[in-house]
């Protein structure tokens, strides 16, 4: 994606060096190991840097009751979410021993639901429910958009292996879609934010995108600060250049198991 010249040199500036040595518009080392959960019929464990999450799909020959009830054809999609105990710096409780989901989990795997949902034909998974599990094993920031990004190839990859198996008529995705955070962090537009940008960051934004170019979701809030106009057209540039980055990877990734 090329820029205007001057707002190119507005988001390349760099007069504060980022913690790892990046430059303001660079993602993180990004990989993608497929197949690491084979009980599960699609799964990866994507890294952003020192964010890893293991991302598995399953697919079940059933649907929600409210969906029987309300005469819905089709199929559904869900995603969970959570952090295990050893991911973080400080242990992080499991939620079945506090006996609930806390708010910052329920949101972030309801952003991965709706991802995902915009991407599918759920009238294309009739009966199926296709169960997206996102375990982050090792947080550094950005554990949402990293779940986001590796969910769509773990579940591409087990919807495409059930049409292979003739289970389903087509494949029901559309396109792909991929999720990046940015952020304003001393004064600058940043890329792709690790802990300690994120922790420090004026304002954080978290974008999801189709491979069409098209938004499925923008979340962005100042931290005692605002930001203008230009600085959000600055984000949303940035987060564009990092999704199409993050999408030739899981294409690539997706086309050595298939």
């Amino acid at each position: 994606m090329e820029f205007p010249p001057e707002l190119d040199a507005l988001i390349s500036k760099s007069t504060t060096p980022r913690s790892d040595g990046r430059c303001n518009d660079a993602l993180r080392d990004i990989t993608f190991e497929v197949d690491v959960a084979p009980n599960a019929a699609g799964s990866v464990r994507v890294s952003f840097g020192d964010t890893q999450v293991i991302c598995a799909a399953s697919l079940e020959k059933k649907v929600p009751a409210w969906m029987k009830a309300q005469g819905v054809l089709g199929g559904w999609l869900t995603a969970e979410y959570s952090l295990l105990p050893y991911s973080t710096l400080d242990r992080k409780p499991r939620a079945s021993a506090q006996g609930k989901l806390d708010g910052r989990t329920v949101e972030i795997q309801r952003l991965i639901g709706r991802a995902l949902r915009a991407v599918v034909d759920l009238k294309k998974l009739p009966g199926w429910t296709l169960w997206v599990d996102c375990d982050v094993i090792q947080a550094d920031g950005g554990t949402r958009t990293a779940a986001i990004t590796g969910a769509y190839v773990a579940a591409y990859l087990a919807c495409e292996r059930r049409y292979l198996k003739k289970e389903l008529a087509e494949n029901p995705f559309k396109e792909a879609i991929a999720a990046v955070s940015v952020g304003i962090y001393k004064g600058q537009v940043l890329l792709d934010l690790n802990y300690k940008e994120d922790k420090e960051a004026t304002v954080d934004c978290n974008i999801v995108m189709t491979a069409s170019g098209q938004f499925v979701e923008v979340q962005s809030s100042g931290e005692e600060a605002v930001f203008s106009e230009a600085q959000l057209t600055q984000m949303l540039s940035l987060a564009k250049k990092g999704i199409d980055t993050l999408l030739d990877h899981q294409k690539a990734a997706l086309e050595k198991v298939l």
